[in-house]
């Protein structure tokens, strides 16, 4: 699944055996975004919600983190 953070950059997250891997995506590169842990046992319709508790300090007023897949 991918999000768009805040209109500033893309993450992609996939499920990577029992757990989750999150990654960066800018232009042709993919970077892991080693900083974020994603419990493993989170559901992935509640991806977003946790994605914006984590990262809630780079959102501009009114932001918002948006599944684009």
């Amino acid at each position: 699944m991918r999000f768009d953070v805040y209109g500033r950059y893309v993450i992609e997250v996939v499920r990577e055996g029992d757990r989750w891997a999150a990654w960066r995506l800018d232009g042709t590169r993919r970077r892991p975004v080693p900083d974020l842990a994603i419990p493993p046992d989170l559901p992935a319709r509640d991806l977003a919600t946790y994605l914006d508790d984590m990262l809630h300090e780079q959102s501009p007023p009114g932001g918002a983190i948006r599944a684009i897949d």
